[in-house]
């Protein structure tokens, strides 16, 4: 099973049809759950990242593999993405990607992640970036069953 944390939540409906799409593709190969936790409106990032940790703890599950998705983390290509995602649900058969607030993930949280992963050097939108994890996720399913998509 793989669970998906997010703090936010999608409110464009647009964001919520493609990450619907790529959640009903991912189906074929595995169980997945997206779980919203809301994030913090204020400007102070100290009880921001507070608040959201501790909405965060409620619903992690410190017996599955936890993979932070953070801009300071290991950037992959998607067939190492792939190779990754295989070797870990060997090891694991709960995997959790968590996707941090606007202040990103609280220090505490880190402490329990087994793997730090990057996209890119760039600062996304959470709604977006909520998409383009689901999109990889069913690429890198696509990859390990030599299945044409990948490119």
């Amino acid at each position: 099973m793989i669970r998906i944390l997010c703090v936010g939540k999608l409110k464009e409906k647009y964001w919520k049809d493609a990450c619907e799409e790529y959640l009903k593709r991912l189906t074929k190969y595995v169980q997945v759950e997206l779980v919203e936790v809301m994030d913090e409106k204020i400007d102070d990032e100290k009880i921001a990242l507070q608040k959201e940790k501790e909405r965060l703890e409620k619903r992690l599950n410190l017996k599955d593999y936890i993979i932070a998705l953070e801009i300071e983390g290991e950037e992959l290509s998607s067939t190492e993405l792939s190779k990754t995602i295989e070797t870990m649900r060997v090891e694991n058969s709960n995997l959790t990607f968590i996707i941090g607030g606007s202040y990103g993930i609280h220090p505490d949280i880190k402490e329990h992640v087994n793997k730090h992963i990057s996209f890119s050097k760039l600062t996304f939108p959470h709604q977006l970036f909520r998409v383009l994890l689901l999109e990889q996720l069913y690429r890198s399913f696509k990859i390990q069953n030599n299945e044409k998509y990948h490119k």
